[in-house]
């Protein structure tokens, strides 16, 4: 098997929510944070023979980049990766017990949705940037009037910079939404945002088969 540059993304992607993955058999790869709030799911066009338990995927990854283009051949207890064009170039990866490994039991089904809207590639990009230019660890999203707007700040500090971008929301009535920017681990892309007042917001890629759910703060 080689594994396209897409699922080579998510994988890097996914390295960010959590060093832990259990791939398991199919096409379909799920993680979880650390803290269990964020949960990530991506459809990959590879078909995994069995489940992979991998305690550092970061060391996987760093394995596989040793290659040009590296073909798995995967076992019950190791994968042998190869060089595509001289296979006696290669390398032994042991799998994990997946008892070590964090890895979600069951996908999170979405409470009622309040307030929906689609967060664009550039805009996702510049919240990004600007989170980290000024060093805001936190984002809102707030409806004060007719407007919406999602800015990064820091919610502690009321003159602390910040920065502000107009977003279409659907409803009506005012509401602010609290996240941490450290938890806005979304590979680049458009996405379709749902927010619940339960809580928790859902993000599905709208050019790829990948989606994130993520905690809000206590106080939204």
């Amino acid at each position: 098997m080689k594994l396209s540059s897409h699922t080579t993304s998510v994988l890097k992607n996914f390295s960010t929510i959590n060093q832990n993955l259990v791939i398991k058999e199919g096409n379909t790869i799920t993680t979880m944070s650390a803290m269990k709030n964020i949960v990530a799911k991506a459809e990959v066009e590879e078909t995994f023979p069995q489940e992979v338990a991998i305690y550092d995927l970061n060391e996987f990854l760093g394995a596989l980049s040793l290659f040009t283009s590296p073909v798995l051949d995967f076992s019950e207890s190791y994968v042998m990766i190869t060089e595509e064009n001289k296979p006696s170039t290669k390398m032994k990866y042991f799998y994990s017990d997946p008892s070590v490994v964090t890895t979600p039991s069951k996908m999170i089904t979405m409470p009622s949705e309040e307030i929906k809207f689609t967060m664009d590639k550039e805009d996702l990009s510049k919240l990004k940037r600007a989170a980290g230019a000024i060093g805001a660890p936190d984002m809102v999203l707030e409806r004060v009037g007719d407007g919406s707007s999602i800015t990064v700040k820091d919610k502690k500090n009321d003159t602390a910079n910040n920065y502000s971008l107009d977003v279409d929301t659907n409803g009506d009535g005012e509401f602010n939404f609290f996240f941490k920017v450290e938890n806005m681990k979304l590979l680049d892309g458009t996405y379709d945002v749902a927010i619940s007042s339960k809580n928790i917001s859902h993000y599905k890629n709208k050019s790829s088969d990948i989606e994130y759910w993520i905690a809000l703060e206590p106080e939204s």
